[in-house]
């Protein structure tokens, strides 16, 4: 058959989970491992409508997650459980 599908890359699942609410709401997202984790970031922030440019992702350890590389080193490293953190700006007016 000529016309096989080639083969589906890998994908990794993350549950972010918004800390700045007390209900700790979460969303589970799963993701090709080649996707940069900026855009994972991103996408997170703007399903739980908090701005991306000011949020942060950190492991329930509270280590901060570096967001320039691929989500299948950030799986790999920090594994599937994050949180994200929308920050205020500091010394705007």
């Amino acid at each position: 058959m000529a016309d096989a599908p080639a083969a589906a890359e890998t994908k990794v699942t993350f549950k972010i989970t918004l800390t700045s609410d007390p209900k700790l709401p979460y969303k589970v997202l799963k993701v090709p491992e080649s996707t940069p984790f900026t855009a994972v970031l991103k996408f997170a922030a703007e399903q739980f409508g908090v701005p991306a440019e000011t949020s942060a992702i950190i492991t329930n350890d509270g280590i901060g997650v570096i967001p320039r590389q691929t989500a299948g080193s950030v799986f790999l490293k920090h594994g599937g459980d994050l949180r994200l953190i929308p920050r205020d700006r500091v010394g705007t007016c």
